[in-house]
């Protein structure tokens, strides 16, 4: 009986062919499962060998880890030219989402206070 080995939901398609490519070049045979129209079902990829989880699993670990430490040093590097995405980039791209932002928080903050006020 299959055995789930990967979970796909929220996945970067880049990070999941690269799943699938690590465990095609070692050998383990897997199917894919899609979560379906009404996004009801679990998008995984589903080792057929149980015997063979406990190395399947190692070789994921092992492929995160090394996608991990790269991703880390292209945000350090992005760092260091001064292109990293911070929050205050953020604010200038995107100042109507800011807006957006705070009129809810607003609006939120005004609904929960209204009673405590003798307003509402």
């Amino acid at each position: 009986m299959a055995v789930l080995l990967f979970k796909l939901r929220g996945v970067p398609e880049d990070e999941a062919d690269e799943v699938r490519e690590c465990l095609a070049t070692q050998g383990f045979e897997t199917y894919e499962t899609q979560e379906g129209f009404w996004r009801l079902g679990e998008p995984a990829i589903w080792l057929r060998d149980p015997e063979q989880f406990a190395a399947a699993r190692r070789v994921i670990e092992a492929y995160q880890a090394e996608r991990a430490e790269l991703l880390h040093r292209e945000r350090e590097a992005r760092r260091a030219r001064g292109e990293a995405d911070t929050l205050g980039r953020r604010l200038i791209h995107q100042p109507l989402r800011l807006l957006l932002l705070l009129a809810g928080a607003g609006a939120i903050l005004a609904l929960s206070l209204l009673p405590f006020l003798g307003l509402g």
